[in-house]
């Protein structure tokens, strides 16, 4: 007898999403907690900001690029295996960190975080698509306000524990406390039962096919130009703060009264947590390219305004919020779109693909360092993150759309490379 929808949802679907949420949670401090240690590393071992980005480039590059593979592994051997692993790789990413006396064992460090962090961000995102085949972007929107908004709840604590501590301990603290709750949570993370008919009435798409179509490469692009600005905002915050001179400045908001730089992180964090649901919500009634396409005239028109008033300490702080906003729903938007598109049996496997995008955009965070000591300043950088969104709105709009639409009721056996 073929399952019926409710049978499916009696599955535990919701402990499902929770426990990859939480997993997802527990992972945001590798990427959004980095720039916290920036300084005190600067401070303590005298190496460059650039050279000290490199690993953060390094860390994107493992953890998006390798996603493909692991996906595969996720539809081959099921979640929790793969969690499992990404669990243990990410606390011995962050003890190599605590443990670094030169740039090559922090890079090492980087290499085990991102391939942890790739095992955990695939495995999730990817169940998370096939247990709520009904809402998938809110469920993969959901899922990646996990890692979005993680680390907004351990900033403060962080900073602290860097401040009294010291950072090689932080690193430590938290990389083996973040791999110990992923291991627990992994425990509960299975693979769908069945495939019901109600899943999709989509074509299902191997990667291998996937990547010959040219909306394929669109998307791509399009991942590139907004995940490269958001990577730089990601990474830089605090360098930027300091050259803005409004790190520690006192600024009060909705009764908080925090440092400018603490505040943004926290604050940022927030609102790139909040809007992958959000948007991935917004994205499954009015369409995808044109939730897209309204987005990224947001980040341009927030980072036109940063450029203009973030010397300010109260706009620094708002203005981050709304940039973090209008680049954090990609993680929810894409997935949601690439699945409609191409199905949901290679689902992880596919993702994967179009995730590889964020870390070739990693590749320009060292690029806008470097930019910014030879111009004297972040102008320049934001005018050009700027230009790329609103390129990446017309791409949305104007381009994937229309591509889309053409493709829709085209069958697996007419895709380049079918057997």
């Amino acid at each position: 007898m073929t399952p019926s929808k409710a049978d499916f949802r009696g599955e535990g679907r919701w402990v499902q999403l929770i426990a990859g949420i939480v997993c997802m949670v527990m992972i945001a401090n590798l990427q959004y907690g980095w720039t916290l240690f920036i300084h005190p590393m600067r401070e303590k071992f005298g190496w460059d900001r650039s050279a000290i980005q490199v690993a953060f480039t390094i860390f994107i590059l493992v953890e998006s690029w390798l996603i493909p593979v692991e996906g595969w592994l996720v539809d081959r051997f099921g979640p929790r295996r793969a969690a499992m692993a990404g669990a243990v790789l990410i606390a011995l990413g962050w003890t190599a960190n605590g443990l670094a006396q030169s740039l090559s064992m922090l890079y090492v460090g980087a290499v085990l975080g991102g391939l942890g962090a790739g095992c955990i961000f695939g495995t999730c995102t990817g169940n998370a698509i096939r247990w709520f085949p009904d809402r998938r972007g809110l469920a993969v929107g959901l899922t990646a306000a996990g890692y979005g908004m993680g680390s907004a709840f351990t900033v403060v604590p962080m900073q602290y524990l860097i401040q009294t501590e010291g950072y090689q301990a932080t690193f430590l603290l938290f990389g083996i406390g973040q791999g110990v709750v992923v291991l627990v949570a992994a425990l509960l993370l299975k693979a769908p039962p069945y495939r019901p008919v109600f899943m999709t009435s989509a074509p299902s798409w191997s990667t291998r096919q996937v990547i010959r179509t040219p909306i394929f490469w669109v998307m791509y692009v399009t991942f590139v130009l907004v995940a490269a600005g958001g990577l730089t905002f990601t990474a830089q915050l605090a360098p930027m703060a300091h050259d803005f001179k409004v790190a520690t400045i006192p600024v009060e908001l909705a009764g908080i009264t925090l440092p400018a730089l603490t505040f943004a992180i926290a604050l940022d964090r927030v609102t790139n947590g909040i809007t992958r649901p959000l948007c991935g919500w917004v994205s499954d009634h009015i369409g995808r390219e044109q939730t897209m396409c309204v987005v990224f005239l947001l980040e341009a028109a927030g980072v036109w305004a940063l450029a203009r008033w973030g010397s300010d300490p109260l706009m620094f702080v708002v203005l981050g919020g709304v940039v973090f906003f209008a680049w954090g729903e990609i993680a929810s938007l894409f997935p949601a779109l690439c699945t409609d598109l191409f199905g949901d049996r290679y689902a992880a496997a596919n993702i994967g693909a179009i995730y590889t995008a964020k870390g070739t955009a990693s590749l320009l965070v060292p690029l806008a360092s470097l930019l910014a000591d030879a111009t004297g300043g972040w102008h320049d950088v934001l005018m050009i993150v700027m230009a790329m969104n609103l390129v990446a709105a017309v791409f949305a709009i104007a381009v994937i759309r229309p591509m889309r639409l053409a493709r829709t009721n085209v069958l697996p056996n007419e895709m380049p490379g079918a057997a």
